[in-house]
């Protein structure tokens, strides 16, 4: 391996422990938001942890994306149809997705507490799947 391939896979290394430390602390500020009673914001966040351990997934898989609806067809189109990610994955991130969506643009929107654990939940395990995969 040149000097500089270890250099592009360190970088690259870097990026995914910095994506996953992002989709950590994401996750414990979507559990705080929860706690105190701010369900939209928990779903935000929530989303966010979802997205930044695709993006690492993503990042190891050899793709990168500017927008969040490219991340989530490359979820379907990279990961799932190629067995990585099992369906029901990716069917939780597309409920999570528009759900953060719903809670930032769409007026009156209002989570209840029971949905916001659920996605919560299905959330800690869409990012414990990314590590996985991470770890393979």
């Amino acid at each position: 391996m040149t000097e500089k391939a270890n250099d592009d896979k360190a970088h690259k290394d870097a990026l995914i422990r910095y994506w996953m430390e992002k989709a950590r602390e994401s996750i414990e500020a979507a559990q705080s938001e929860y706690d105190s009673g701010r369900y939209a914001t928990a779903v935000r966040d929530l989303y966010y942890a979802c997205f930044y351990a695709l993006t690492a997934v993503l990042l190891k898989e050899g793709h990168s994306f500017k927008k969040h609806t490219s991340v989530k067809a490359a979820l379907h189109k990279d990961l799932i149809r190629t067995g990585i990610v099992q369906p029901e994955w990716g069917k939780f991130y597309n409920k999570i997705f528009d759900s953060r969506h719903e809670g930032d643009y769409q007026p009156l929107r209002v989570f209840e507490a029971e949905e916001v654990k659920m996605f919560l939940d299905q959330g800690a395990g869409f990012i414990a799947n990314m590590e996985e995969i991470l770890a393979k």
